[in-house]
């Protein structure tokens, strides 16, 4: 009887347990710039930063913004959405990345209507290093040195950026060398200025549809090592629109390249023209190394 006794006790000692795990996670957390990390992130509790939210978050689920803040600076490791919705919901960071993403290589990483800010000493906006999907959706990224997207993954992965703005630092969304070739990254509506590098493929795929590349001082395309596809875009103010180098290719299709140092650069690669771009006021207007017609 004893023994049948502390059987029963010690099971219900780990069921508690488990029970009070999962009551601590929710599907939808909130957080607040007058929050506390200390409160459960309900909507009536909310948290205080989007670290202190994403450990009483489950997996797959969404963290929400309340109202205006300063949220800081989070890795996250599991498939999540985090969403700005109409509020100025910002990362402010100095001196490190603003958002890691390290998750699994199925997982779905959204970010939302969030502006991300370097303040001109933080690293990269967002630091791509693991899982299937990142959405970046109504973003803007500034102030960072390094890149405002970096993508160094190993294995295939894809990422979405949508209605969003990048300014300054070396690049803008850039698929780091070392990245599974079958990586792509799409753009679409994307506006990226004062960067050295707007859009860098040294691996992988990087296609951008509908966006503004102005004022970057030295390239608005580079291939060096991976592929580039432009549709729909307009290049000024650049050092070079476009330039691919030995062994890599730009492809363009409907794109306009005005006001530039160089229009088409020769790196060595190969510039495919769908034989339907336009080219004015380029001081070197350059010429594409090969060419595709599209009928």
């Amino acid at each position: 009887m004893k023994r049948s006794m502390k059987f029963l006790l010690a099971f219900s000692v780990i069921a508690f347990a488990f029970a009070s795990t999962a009551h601590a996670q929710a599907t939808r957390t909130w957080t607040s710039g007058v929050g506390d990390d200390a409160n459960p992130c309900s909507r009536t509790a909310p948290c205080k930063t989007f670290a202190g939210a994403i450990s009483k978050t489950v997996a797959g689920g969404e963290i929400s913004v309340l109202d205006p803040g300063g949220f800081g600076a989070l890795t996250i490791t599991k498939a999540l959405m985090i969403n700005g919705g109409g509020e100025l919901a910002s990362v402010l960071v100095s001196g490190t990345n603003g958002i890691v993403v390290n998750a699994g290589p199925t997982d779905v990483v959204i970010l939302r209507n969030l502006e991300l800010n370097g303040i001109g000493t933080g690293l990269s906006g967002i630091s791509f290093v693991g899982g299937g999907t990142l959405i970046v959706d109504h973003c803007t990224i500034q102030g960072f040195t390094v890149n405002g997207i970096d993508i160094a993954l190993s294995t295939p992965a894809k990422v979405i950026v949508r209605d969003s703005t990048f300014v300054g630092g070396a690049g803008g969304v850039v698929v780091e060398s070392g990245s599974s070739t079958a990586t792509v990254a799409s753009l679409k509506n994307v506006v990226i200025q004062g960067t050295t590098r707007a859009l860098d493929a040294k691996a992988g795929i990087i296609e951008a549809t509908n966006s503004l590349f102005q004022g970057n001082t030295g390239y608005g395309a580079f291939a060096e090592g991976g592929t580039i596809d432009l549709e729909s875009s307009f290049f000024s103010a650049n050092g070079t629109a476009v330039q691919a180098q030995t062994g890599s290719s730009v492809r363009i299709s409907n794109v306009d390249m005005f006001n530039n140092a160089v229009g088409i650069g020769s790196g060595g690669g190969t510039v495919n023209s769908a034989a339907n771009n336009r080219k004015i006021g380029n001081t070197t207007p350059g010429a594409p190394n090969g060419t595709i017609a599209v009928q």
